[in-house]
């Protein structure tokens, strides 16, 4: 039996879902269940094996479904200058290098090549490109060989990309894939694929599924039929990682799935399981099952991650200090969070904020954090591994409206930390008992006024630190005990061995 676990991409500022497959593959290790961690869209911004390692991946868990029909296993990239220098038949004029780019010229004509490195200060190279007369011809993908090439042609005044060849470890073409805008066709030695999504079909059918392998969906819009059409006699299940459903267009007579899982809702009869993270989620799913679709799948609650233990601080927790951790993305409201403690910070002047994570909105939460001269008090952290973090600070600050779960959450009330967010589905109120380790917030972000939201969220701060509860880091030791390791592995050995035996 093996598990599969099915993805799209990977990429250092990554997901929750990334993060819920990274915890899935420590638990399933611990039971000794073989696992692969599939990942389906096309990566070339730098090894796969580089994001997989970083979030916990092990490179034989791994399959990348483009590398997936060569002969070259999934391991770090270890290709150097020196071997591209090796490789390239006319004499080497100059080199230059500027930080993580290295440049081999080959004649004052430009026609040179860049090697983009791994890290400042190495000769590990990820990808090449290959510029002749001015012109982009190609570029070359490495890990401790060539993995892929990609070739280019002159097109209005542009490279036009035209079409990748994927290489076995000998350098042989192992299949080429040719592009015209949004038309791809894949070429083997004995077969011709028209499109992604017969692609994606082939490769299910080449794993060769039993009936003793069990497919686990984390992201399958756009290809949920390719996959799952094409499962053989194996088991299908669908983990759901955020809000299922729109509120607002939803009535008696009809629910407006997400569209991330509507084919994977529409199709339950083929569908072997779904898995919430919250008893609450699980309840209102089933329940839309039976009134809706008169159907009754089966339905698991496992809680996205798990903690291997409580952290206690081994020294007394920085006073006054609040932590936020997630993705710096629009829907994550990080700017509320900067404008309470900006307005908190006049009652609790000796306020720190630190924010964990990277994403697209860090630009502006610098802008704001300097337009109001709070560099003092509001730190950007950056990306930064946690769990030895957490328990340095008093309260864990959220401002998502949606979260499926809450990772962060999670490693937070783990930590002891006291915790405020808004009162809404389904992270929130599996982890703050408003009062007692913290505040749930009421919240409308749709029709009420940012301004308004923000000055809520600053009261519960200046309450919390001022005014709060009497032992909130008792009580969230509390909270996280249910989500210990060993009693989420128990969840997960009952699902696979329910399902395996169906």
């Amino acid at each position: 039996m093996t598990i599969y676990n099915i993805n799209f991409g990977i990429s250092w500022a990554s997901s929750g879902v990334e993060y819920a497959q990274s915890y899935r593959a420590k638990l399933l290790r611990g039971l000794n269940y073989p696992l692969k961690f599939v990942f389906l869209d096309f990566i070339n911004a730098e090894n796969i094996q580089t994001l997989t390692e970083n979030i916990g991946f092990k490179d034989d868990e791994v399959i990348w479904l483009y590398q997936y029909f060569t002969d070259i296993p999934i391991a770090p990239t270890s290709y150097t200058v020196e071997k591209i220098k090796s490789d390239v038949h006319e004499p080497i004029i100059r080199e230059e290098t500027d930080g993580k780019v290295h440049r081999l010229f080959l004649n004052e004509q430009q026609t040179f090549i860049t090697c983009y490195l791994k890290e400042v200060g190495t000769h590990i190279v990820d990808r090449a490109e290959f510029v002749i007369d001015g012109k982009l011809v190609r570029k070359d993908f490495y890990s401790y060989v060539r993995i892929f090439s990609e070739y280019y042609a002159p097109h209005n005044n542009t490279a036009k990309l035209y079409m990748r060849t994927f290489y076995n470890e000998d350098g042989s073409v192992a299949y080429s894939e040719y592009i015209d805008g949004e038309t791809n066709l894949y070429s083997f030695k004995d077969k011709k694929l028209y499109s992604r999504q017969a692609f994606i079909a082939y490769f299910m059918e080449q794993l060769n599924l039993t009936s003793e392998d069990i497919v686990i969906l984390d992201r399958a819009s756009e290809v949920g039929q390719a996959l799952l059409q094409h499962k053989g006699k194996s088991k299908m299940g669908v983990v759901v990682h955020a809000e299922h459903f729109s509120v607002h267009a939803t009535d008696d007579a009809h629910v407006l799935w997400n569209n991330y899982y509507e084919y994977q809702f529409m199709n339950s009869r083929e569908i072997d399981f779904y898995i919430t993270a919250t008893d609450l989620q699980n309840q209102i799913l089933s329940a839309q099952f039976q009134k809706y679709h008169h159907v009754s799948p089966k339905v698991y609650t496992i809680p996205v991650g798990s903690i291997h233990e409580l952290k206690r601080p081994q020294h007394a927790r920085r006073p006054y200090a609040m932590i936020s951790a997630s993705r710096l993305a629009n829907e994550k409201h990080i700017d509320w969070l900067v404008r309470a403690a900006i307005i908190a910070k006049k009652e609790v002047p000796e306020l720190q904020f630190d924010i964990y994570g990277e994403g697209a909105v860090k630009g502006t939460l610098e802008t704001l954090i300097q337009t109001h001269h709070a560099q003092d008090y509001i730190h950007l952290k950056g990306h930064v591994h946690l769990e030895e973090v957490y328990q340095n600070y008093q309260l864990f600050v959220s401002a998502s409206t949606s979260e499926g779960f809450g990772l962060t959450l999670l490693e937070a009330v783990g930590s002891g930390l006291g915790m405020i967010g808004f009162d809404v589905n389904y992270g929130n109120p599996t982890f703050i008992r408003d009062g007692i380790n913290g505040y749930l917030i009421p919240v409308n972000a749709k029709e009420e006024a940012s301004e308004d939201i923000v000055k809520r969220y600053a009261e519960r701060i200046v309450q919390y630190f001022n005014d709060g509860p009497t032992a909130p880091h008792e009580a969230s030791y509390k909270v996280a005990q249910p989500f210990l390791t060993p009693e989420i592995q128990q969840k997960w050995k009952k699902l696979i061995e329910e399902v395996a035996h169906d």
